[in-house]
Order: C-alpha cells, then structure tokens, then sequence
C-alpha cells in the first residue's frame, strides 16, 4: 500500500530582529494604529446621551451634599446658640 503525502513543507520564518533605536517608535506607533483600529467607537447619539447622564449624576449628587452641608451647619449653629445659654 502506498500512501501519499500531503505534507507541505512551510518555510521558517526568519529569527527576530533585535528592534533599536527609533525602529522601536516605528513599531509602537504601528501596533497603536492596529490596536485602534479595533476599538468600537460610539456613535454622536451615544455619546450626547452618556454626557447627559453624567451631568445628571453630578449635578444629583452636588445636591445632596449641598443639603447634608446644610443640615450639618444648622445642626451645629443650633448646639453654638444653645451651648452659650
């Protein structure tokens, strides 16, 4: 019986290169724009309604420590004026 084979012989692939110098920016910058190449970027709607929620928050929150910022000052106006009686 014989067989045949279907191998096929693959090349080697050359040994790395030690990259120097201004080389290695010219790599970094290339893997960068590779990289960002994949990022999913959001849409002008996505990015209106994710601005409008983080101002929403802030400003949510700016309230609430105003009102315990106010609640604290009585409370401590109150314990001054009952403290000098």
């Amino acid at each position: 019986m014989s067989e045949e084979k279907n191998e096929q012989v693959k090349p080697k692939a050359p040994a790395k290169k030690k990259v120097k110098g201004s080389n290695r920016i010219a790599k970094w910058f290339r893997e960068m724009r590779s990289e960002l190449k994949k990022v999913v970027w959001p849409t002008p709607k996505q990015i209106v309604n994710n601005t409008l929620v983080s101002i929403s928050v802030m400003v949510a929150a700016a309230i609430v420590i105003w009102a315990i910022d106010q609640v604290g000052s009585n409370i401590f106006q109150a314990i001054r004026l009952f403290g000098t009686r």
